[in-house]
């Protein structure tokens, strides 16, 4: 069967340049560690805070079996271009490492809305920064707009990779797509989740989001609408999708902008879901997601640079 993708995780690339920042790893809360690049000779510069998609995700934008370093690339090239940047690992990398206090039915997808709460309000809080924006990748995009959906200290928001509809209709358009005969069995188990919190007539084949430990976080996840969240911005938005994204559709950019009519829409030309831009078919788009030294597409920097500037 093939492979099932669910939310984890221009022809110019960003090439190497000399460093023009300062890195400094912070403790923002018991949950959460990450690192703060501070552009040098920038008095007061802007701030952006990245926040990661799905899964065990790092701050630098990797997992156990997984790395790229895409956020750690995209993070050093802003902060090459005048913007700080603070990236930090998500809770579950922390308690993945300590095993006795890990469970899976515990996790909730309030978590990490909780934990990018608590890091816009420990950088908003202090006289550092011009400004503050929020910038989230594939799940950190609900996540972020949920944490900020209720603010007036945030000065614009930035999704990349972000889905347009709710997870459930999300796995299911995956899955027609990848694994079409699974998707009816697929559409009951959300279904029993919706109404009574938990699945248990599911296939083998869809244990990997079905299973019992999992469900309580699936189920909280589904409650939070994309559309809703980002229509009830007051800020500056802008919407990021690559066109070769086999994770997220460019069509789930073009839902939210839909529901926030003053969203500014960008479609990065085959770029896929972990920054880099494929242009060769076959496994070239799942060989990237564990090339590290592989650069990002200049475009996404450059796009979001200029969103803050003018913002």
């Amino acid at each position: 069967m093939k492979t099932i993708f669910i939310l984890l995780c221009s022809f110019f690339f960003i090439s190497a340049s000399a460093q023009n920042y300062t890195a400094r790893d912070l403790k923002v809360s018991q949950y959460i560690d990450g690192t703060l690049l501070s552009p040098n000779e920038t008095v007061k510069p802007p701030l952006a805070i990245l926040i990661a998609g799905s899964g065990p995700t790092d701050r630098n934008g990797n997992q156990m079996m997984m790395k790229n370093n895409s956020l750690k690339l995209l993070a050093e090239s802003l902060s090459n271009d005048g913007i700080a940047t603070f990236r930090y690992d998500k809770r579950i990398v922390k308690m993945m490492q300590d095993r006795t206090n890990f469970s899976e039915r515990d996790f909730k997808f309030d978590d990490f809305i909780e934990d990018a709460t608590a890091v816009v309000d420990f950088f908003t809080k202090t006289n550092d920064f011009s400004r503050v924006y929020v910038i989230g990748h594939s799940q950190g995009s609900l996540v972020g707009m949920a944490a900020i959906s209720s603010r007036s200290d945030v000065d614009g928001f930035i999704s990349i990779a972000g889905a347009g509809q709710s997870v459930d209709k999300v796995i299911v358009d995956q899955l027609g797509k990848q694994a079409p005969a699974l998707k009816e069995n697929a559409i009951e188990a959300f279904n029993d989740i919706r109404l009574t919190g938990e699945s248990k007539n599911f296939s083998p084949g869809l244990a990997s989001i079905f299973r019992a430990d999992i469900q309580p976080f699936i189920s909280s996840w589904m409650q939070y609408d994309p559309q809703a969240l980002v229509a009830g911005l007051e800020i500056p938005v802008l919407l990021i999708n690559g066109t070769n994204d086999i994770q997220v559709d460019e069509n789930e950019a073009k839902m939210l902008q839909l529901a926030q009519k003053n969203a500014s829409l960008l479609l990065i030309e085959n770029m896929n879901h972990i920054l880099r831009v494929i242009t060769e078919p076959g496994m070239d788009n799942q060989k990237s997601y564990n090339e590290p030294n592989r650069p990002i597409a200049s475009e996404l920097p450059n796009a979001i640079s200029t969103f803050i500037k003018k913002n």
